[in-house]
C-alpha cells in the first residue's frame, strides 16, 4: 500500500445519507490515494440512542463510555460499507474512526482543519426532509476550512457515481 498523500474527513451519523457520504469518501480517497478520517459527533441523547441503541447507554454513563460506544458502532458501520465496496475499489484507503463529543457541525469543521476535503450527507437525522441542505451540511459548506462535498441521500452506487454538490470556501 502506498503512503496516503492527503486526508478526507467524512461525517458519519448512522443514517443512510451518512453511509452514502462514507461510500463517496472511500471512492474519492482511493482515487486520490488519500486517507479517510471518519468522524461521528454526538451531542444529544437522541443521537446517542440512534447510533448505539438505548440499551447500551444509561443515564450514568461517562462521556468516555459514551464516546467508546459511539466509536464502536461507527467502526461497525465503516466495516459494513468497506465490505460492500471491497470488490469495486482497487485498493481500500486507510481509515480511522473518531467519536467527538459536542455539536455536530462544530466537530466536523474542527476535524476538517488541514484536510483536503470534508464529505457530509445532504440530510442526516434532522426532521426537515423538504430542505435542500440539512443544518449540519449547510454549516459545513459555510464554515469549513477546506472544500466540502455534500452527498445526495442515495444508494452507495449512486453516491459513488457523483450525485453530489461540491463547494469550496473562499478564504
Amino acid at each position: 500500500m502506498t503512503q496516503p498523500s492527503g486526508r478526507i474527513v467524512v461525517g458519519l451519523d448512522g443514517s443512510p445519507g451518512g453511509r452514502a457520504a462514507l461510500a463517496f469518501a472511500l471512492h474519492d480517497a482511493a482515487r486520490r490515494a488519500a486517507a479517510v478520517e471518519v468522524v461521528t459527533a454526538f451531542d444529544t441523547a437522541e443521537t446517542l440512542a440512534a447510533l448505539c441503541g438505548t440499551a447500551s447507554l444509561t443515564a450514568w454513563s461517562s462521556t468516555t463510555d459514551i464516546g467508546d460506544a459511539v466509536e464502536t458502532e461507527s467502526s461497525r458501520t465503516v466495516a459494513e460499507v468497506t465490505a460492500e465496496l471491497a470488490g469495486r475499489l482497487a485498493q481500500l484507503p486507510p481509515v480511522t474512526v473518531t467519536a467527538v463529543g459536542g455539536p455536530v457541525a462544530h466537530a466536523l469543521i474542527r476535524s476538517a482543519e488541514g484536510a483536503d476535503l470534508l464529505v457530509v450527507g445532504r440530510r442526516g437525522r434532522g426532521g426537515f426532509a423538504s430542505t435542500v441542505l440539512g443544518s449540519v451540511s449547510m454549516q459545513c459548506v459555510l464554515h469549513a476550512p477546506c472544500a466540502v462535498t455534500v452527498v445526495q441521500l442515495a444508494g452507495v452506487d449512486q453516491a459513488a457515481r457523483g450525485d453530489v454538490l461540491t463547494a469550496t470556501a473562499q478564504q
